[in-house]
């Protein structure tokens, strides 16, 4: 469980680097969309191109964001109720959930994102909007996303068993949903 552990710490301190390094995307989308903006209203122009940056940026932190949010324990979740059963009885419904929920609907995008973002690489598409972008790397987003999602689901269950085990302690209480320092 020991080498588990080590491989669920590094899954959990690479999507805490990745979803930092993409929290500072939303500077950029600002900064994007008040240039656009600003360009638009004096020399009444703009580029559809600037609008889909904006896109792209928000998507990939939503996107990229999401497997941060899953370890941060920032997820939406009923602890209203939770809180109110005996932590054995939580960990196994946390276990069921990635393994019947998170874990399936992955791979599942995994599978299904693949070709999707390799056709539009291959053929190198483009917006429809005149003045777009390239598509593909928004598809790649797509891809990435669900790819770190599932080492994070991983990462949650391995943290789950060994909290079972007695091996790891369960997460301290405060914070936004129940816990302050989920992060490792």
């Amino acid at each position: 469980m020991t080498g588990l552990l080590r491989i669920s710490a590094l899954i959990d301190g690479f999507n805490t680097f990745i979803g930092r390094f993409v929290s500072w995307l939303i500077l950029l989308a600002v900064v994007v969309s008040a240039g656009n903006a600003i360009i638009r209203k004096t020399l009444n122009t703009s580029s559809n191109a600037w609008l889909e940056l904006q896109w792209y940026l928000f998507g990939t932190v939503f996107l990229l964001g999401a497997a941060w949010t899953l370890l941060r324990r920032e997820h939406i979740r009923i602890d209203i109720l939770s809180s109110q059963l005996p932590k054995t009885l939580r960990h196994w419904i946390e276990l069921l959930g990635h393994f019947v929920f998170l874990m399936p609907f992955c791979l599942l995008m995994i599978y299904e994102s693949l070709p999707f973002f390799l056709t539009s690489f291959r053929l190198q598409e483009v917006s429809f909007n005149a003045g777009g972008l390239i598509v593909w790397p928004a598809k790649l987003m797509v891809l990435l996303s669900f790819a770190l999602l599932a080492l994070q689901g991983i990462s949650e269950i391995i943290k789950h068993v060994a909290m079972m085990q007695g091996l790891r302690p369960e997460p301290e209480t405060g914070g936004s949903h129940g816990t302050a320092s989920h992060e490792s």
